[in-house]
């Protein structure tokens, strides 16, 4: 039975969360190891370098919506390919574990979960949804 009294407060920390972790991935590909570092590790995995500047926008932008609840259900969504493509070009050939080397799938796959939760949850407490045009 769902708590209808305290979901929309579980989901609002569910999508705090899930904001501040990629924050802090922004963070860290923009501050540690630069956004050109970043698409240098890109075209190391034979993907287009240019690449990563889009992931680390799309990151941001995921970012900001899910802390600050705007459209979070559509955000929830929009970074899962992010990490798929993290789990298929990284993370997937170092196994399940994440303290494997290279980490394995195992954070990933569970940050996606996560999001598919959020998603079906629904926005949570204090969001700031959009006002649909004519209400």
């Amino acid at each position: 039975m769902i708590d209808n009294r305290t979901a929309p407060y579980a989901a609002l920390v569910l999508r705090l969360a899930l904001g501040f972790l990629f924050l802090a991935h922004v963070g860290l590909k923009i501050f540690v190891f630069t956004p050109a570092g970043t698409a240098g590790f890109f075209a190391s995995l034979g993907l287009p370098g240019w690449l990563a500047y889009v992931t680390i926008v799309w990151e941001l932008v995921g970012a900001v919506t899910l802390i600050l609840g705007i459209w979070p259900r559509v955000a929830a969504i929009a970074v899962i390919p992010i990490l798929l493509g993290a789990i298929f070009s990284v993370h997937g050939a170092a196994g399940f574990f994440f303290t494997n080397p290279n980490g394995g799938w195992e954070f990933p796959g569970f940050w996606i979960v996560a999001l598919l939760v959020l998603a079906l949850t629904g926005d949570g407490a204090l969001a700031l949804r959009p006002t649909p045009v004519g209400k």
